[in-house]
């Protein structure tokens, strides 16, 4: 197991494999995503095992379980554990080891939210909040919820959201939208495009240029998708 982990690089680590924990491995392993789950209670291992989930049992905010798992060379950890002053020492800990890494934190408090940002978290998750979000939303905008869950359905083959980093030798480097043919060869449509610094144009208009770095958003079919991805990897 450890010596497959060590073969492992630019992979995701899942820390907690409760329900969400697991769910979450499952999604990533769906895409075709290297995922090492960590987890502390021994009673899961059957079911890591069963899954056929890279793992490794121990206590996530252990240094060396977490260079064990790989952190050093891993692009994203998940801090899923069981509370949230758990999660913090993870978060804090987490960048020490690999200040590059991206960093996603469960938060079971929102009051919680802000101190985990301020652990140096780069994107903070309230399960209970997002739930009861969702279900506002039901209520209130049931066509919306429609559209959103057929967009992010991984069995539709026609109609997804994605998100496409431009590379240094993207075909598509320094050409403007209008001029890309993306909506008039491949039908898709670019919602927004986020920039280095993180700052989000929605809606871009038909001058704007993809800039090697930025990130764009766009929405279409899958085979389109995987068109577009092709030119901005060069």
């Amino acid at each position: 197991m450890e010596n497959q982990i060590e073969k492992l690089g630019g992979h995701y680590i899942v820390c907690g494999y409760g329900r969400i924990g697991r769910l979450l491995t499952q999604y990533l392993v769906q895409k075709y995503i290297n995922v090492v789950a960590v987890e502390r209670d021994s009673k899961h291992e059957t079911q890591l095992n069963g899954d056929g989930v890279l793992y490794l049992i121990g206590e996530a905010t252990d240094e060396n379980v977490l260079i064990r798992a790989g952190i050093k060379r891993a692009s994203g950890i998940i801090a899923g554990l069981g509370t949230d002053d758990e999660n913090f020492l993870l978060v804090q800990l987490a960048l020490k080891l690999n200040p590059d890494i991206f960093v996603v934190a469960r938060a079971s408090q929102d009051s919680y939210k802000k101190t985990l940002e301020e652990a140096g978290a780069h994107k903070v998750i309230s399960p209970y909040d997002i739930g009861a979000r969702r279900m506002a939303h039901a209520i209130l905008r049931p066509t919306v919820i429609k559209f959103l869950e057929t967009a992010f359905n991984d069995e539709s083959t026609e109609f997804q959201f994605e998100e496409i980093l431009i590379r240094k030798r993207a075909k598509l480097a320094n050409v403007s939208l209008m001029e890309s043919g993306i909506r008039q060869e491949m039908n898709l449509i670019v919602i927004a495009i986020q920039n280095q610094k993180g700052d989000m144009l929605f809606n871009p208009k038909a001058d704007t240029k993809f800039v090697i770095g930025d990130t764009i958003v766009v929405m279409g079919s899958a085979k389109s998708i995987k068109q577009l991805e092709s030119l901005m990897r060069g």
